[in-house]
């Protein structure tokens, strides 16, 4: 398979070295049987990210990986940068992830096993029953595990995690299911905008671990309004 890696960053210079150490080298080994491509998403940071990611471009880690930058020239959020990623991938598997690592890049190819097996969407869940969180502090999963309750209760109580960014999609998902938010929202939009139109998805139980470097761009009230309001609109 044709697979493109997407990775959103704001304000991650701290962790531009992690994805050199971390993912790198699992790229690389996929890049031994598959066309691989890393899209590594600026959304208009302010730090040093830009520079720190063009350093990387060159890096030997990065074996037979084909990697290429795309940048906004100002913040615009993490569902737009997504829909940059997807509109430049060229994979008929395409996967997310983000770039503080706190969902170990070592499980890329997992997801890609579930794909393989006939999945459309696979997405990481730390709720789920053989899953877990390490670390992270309680205050920090308040948003993320009520959202999922309440889209387990209005949407398919099979899926246990509904906000995690982590994932893998047919190419097919991506190029019918349109989804609005520029924020936080936009991944759970997608997730369940497919769902609800038969796409089948399917959990990788996994393990979110707390961020080692820079802090959470997350609103937290900004993203509960979005989450209410998108909910308000399933169940009308």
């Amino acid at each position: 398979m044709d697979i493109s890696i997407i990775v959103p960053c704001y304000n991650e210079a701290e962790n531009t070295d992690k994805l050199r150490r971390e993912l790198f080298p699992i790229l690389a080994e996929l890049a031994r049987e598959s066309k691989v491509e890393l899209l590594l998403v600026d959304d208009g940071s302010t730090d040093r990210t830009l520079e720190a990611l063009a350093s990387l471009l060159d890096t030997p880690e990065l074996g037979g990986v084909e990697a290429r930058i795309l940048q906004h020239g100002t913040n615009r959020g993490l569902g737009a940068a997504l829909r940059t990623g997807f509109g430049a991938a060229r994979g008929n598997v395409i996967v997310t992830t983000v770039s503080d690592g706190t969902y170990r890049f070592t499980e890329i190819p997992t997801l890609l096993r579930y794909i393989d097996a006939g999945a459309d969407i696979v997405t990481a869940s730390p709720y789920h029953p053989q899953g877990g969180v390490e670390g992270v502090p309680a205050y920090r999963l308040v948003l993320s595990r009520g959202s999922s309750l309440l889209y387990r209760l209005t949407v398919d109580p099979r899926i246990h995690t509904y906000t995690a960014l982590f994932r893998a999609y047919r190419r097919r998902v991506i190029d019918t299911i349109p989804f609005e938010s520029d924020g936080f929202l936009a991944g759970t939009e997608l997730l369940v905008k497919a769902s609800l139109a038969g796409y089948r998805v399917v959990e990788c139980p996994a393990v979110l671990h707390v961020r080692q470097y820079g802090a959470s761009k997350a609103k937290i009230a900004r993203t509960i309004r979005a989450h209410l309001g998108f909910q308000s609109r399933i169940v009308l």
